[in-house]
């Protein structure tokens, strides 16, 4: 008989925050031992997590309920002792981390993240496996993208990647199913928030079908969304043909923060295709044990980013100048972290195990995000491939057939100058700069990009004369904490640190309102002296601080005026005017 494996979760305590897992490991090849391993991260969140922590109450028997010899060989590796070709794992996994890729249980629900939950044996990843709920008698549903079977609450995978990139929704989730160009979608909603069935429909409808079109067919047979609703959150991670998201149950109730939430539910699906299909080798399949390290993270993160605003446009709840608004935000915040100099798109990509998901009072100077930068090298592509083309090809076409030739032909991942290579094929376009780009601290000229269909990026700060200090500033509890030093600011060279508490600047007493911070540095020159009192450590200091001028940014995308109209005809092609 083939190997395979029959999970059953079952809840005697969910308010305590614990799952009850029984592994039944079938038919396997008599061995002196069995390795029984948990993932370490999960694909999507790039961050060693150390899922194990969580497991406690470790035990393996025989079917016949002889107590087997098992114990730890590694943070994550249980190792059983055996001659029997059938046997039982029991243990609990303990969740109580809210987010979008950490489990989560209390009386109300289960968030089940499969990875810090399914153990599988080592090198056999490839096995099926059938998941059995045994649900609490105060919970009816579950909400999940495994393939269901016919026995009560039990679902499959054909192995365990699929499983892996299935979570599961246990509760009392409000739950309904409509169908997108013949694929049915259930969408889930977790906890109370104020929103319009009919509406969020009508509007997600709006955004499958446009990135249908854009990659030119559908891998999905089924779809779920989960949308988890808290007081305050804003987040997603992405699955092969699911999504989780976080949102503020007030979101629904104010268009600006609700069109938030539909980029959200575009930015996800969307991965549906860019990084769960068309992905860097790198990306799959993938070893769950320790980092999987690509530079490429800028592409299916950052295209993705870039994509997300622009769906919203195309789908029309963004009107232009919102639109753009959103655009320039990645600007904003890749410009305004000094960090831009010293970390390119690509590094930021390789470091993400280090950096992204494990920001510090020091992040801002020493790196940035491949979601906002990749965003911008993005729209640089879309735009310049537009323009050369007189808007016969756009950067959709490169993701259609790239989508084509690397997932739905060669089933495998690709490596970034077979990506490059195919997009100038296929659009006749040279492109190279851009991803060249990439790898470089150097900065595009990015108004060389917008000019040509009729727009430009300004600064609106360049010609103010702002001084600064170069610090973040909490207000807490009548105290004024520094939270950031800028690199290069007048407190990086004077020696003030993060953590200080401001207490007064000239003589003037620094109050909780700012309104003497504010003060001050409004009437400071660049050059100007300030004597600084703080307290660190609770030991009383004074220093010298240099007022600077700021260099912060505050970036908009506008149009110029009087253009060409075959320029302002590309610009209506970029914008979705048309």
């Amino acid at each position: 008989m083939t190997p395979s494996i029959h999970f059953t979760l079952s809840f005697s305590e969910p308010q305590a925050h614990y799952v009850e897992v029984q592994m039944h490991i079938k038919s396997f090849a008599s061995l002196d031992y069995l390795d029984l391993k948990m993932p370490v991260w999960a694909p999507g969140s790039y961050l060693i997590r150390e899922y194990p922590k969580n497991v406690e109450r470790f035990s393996a028997s025989s079917t016949d309920g002889k107590e087997l010899k098992a114990y730890k060989t590694s943070k994550n590796t249980w190792r059983v002792e055996h001659k029997k070709s059938d046997i039982i794992i029991t243990y609990a996994v303990y969740a109580f981390e809210n987010s979008v890729r950490t489990s989560h249980i209390d009386y109300s629900h289960a968030f089940l993240s499969p990875v810090g939950v399914f153990m599988y044996v080592h090198d056999h990843l490839h096995l099926p496996c059938l998941v059995t709920v045994n649900l609490p008698s105060h919970w009816s549903k579950i909400s999940t993208g495994l393939e269901p079977e016919d026995n009560l609450n039990s679902y499959s995978a054909a192995n365990f990647d699929i499983l892996y990139d299935s979570p599961l929704e246990i509760g009392n989730q409000d739950s309904w199913t409509f169908e997108v160009e013949g694929v049915p979608h259930e969408f889930a909603m977790v906890g109370f928030a104020d929103y319009d069935r009919e509406q969020l429909t009508a509007d997600v409808t709006k955004i499958v079908a446009e990135e249908n079109r854009i990659w030119g067919s559908n891998p999905n047979q089924h779809y779920t969304f989960v949308t988890h609703n808290y007081q305050s959150a804003h987040g997603g991670l992405e699955h092969l043909n699911s999504t989780i998201l976080a949102a503020s149950r007030y979101t629904y109730s104010q268009p600006s923060t609700y069109k938030g939430y539909l980029s959200l539910v575009a930015h996800e699906y969307f991965h549906l295709w860019n990084v769960k299909r068309l992905r860097p080798k790198a990306l799959g399949p993938f070893d769950y044990e320790q980092e999987n390290y690509t530079t490429g993270l800028w592409i299916m993160e950052g295209f993705t980013s870039y994509y997300d605003n622009l769906i919203i446009r195309r789908c029309g709840f963004y009107n232009e100048r919102e639109y753009l608004q959103q655009l320039a935000i990645d600007f904003n915040t890749v410009y305004n972290r000094p960090g831009y100099e010293l970390q390119s798109a690509a590094m930021s990509s390789f470091d993400t195990w280090i950096k992204q998901y494990r920001p510090d009072e020091n992040s801002h100077n020493t790196s940035i995000s491949y979601y906002n930068k990749g965003a911008m090298l993005a729209v640089a592509m879309d735009i310049k491939i537009i323009a050369d083309t007189q808007g016969q090809y756009r950067l959709d076409d490169v993701l259609k057939a790239a989508y084509k030739q690397f997932y739905l032909i060669e089933n495998r991942g690709f490596e970034e100058e077979e990506l490059l290579q195919l997009a100038e094929k296929v659009t006749g376009v040279s492109l190279r700069e851009i991803f060249q780009a990439a790898h470089r601290l150097e900065e595009l000229d990015y108004n060389t990009y917008f000019n040509r269909v009729g727009y430009q990026l300004i600064d609106q700060n360049a010609n103010q004369n702002h001084t600064t200090l170069g610090v973040k500033v909490v207000f807490s509890d009548g105290k004024s904490i520094i939270k950031q030093v800028d690199r290069n600011s007048g407190a990086w060279v004077g020696g003030l640190n993060v953590e200080d508490e401001l207490i007064a600047i000239n003589g003037h007493r620094i109050d909780p309102l700012g309104k003497a911070l504010d003060y001050i540095l409004t009437r400071a020159k660049d050059g100007d002296i300030l004597h600084v009192l703080i307290a660190r450590d609770g030991i009383i200091n004074s220093l010298d601080i240099t007022a600077r001028l700021s260099d912060k940014k505050a970036f908009s995308i506008e149009a110029i005026s009087n253009e060409d109209p075959k320029v302002s005809a590309l610009g209506d092609i970029w914008l979705s005017k048309n």
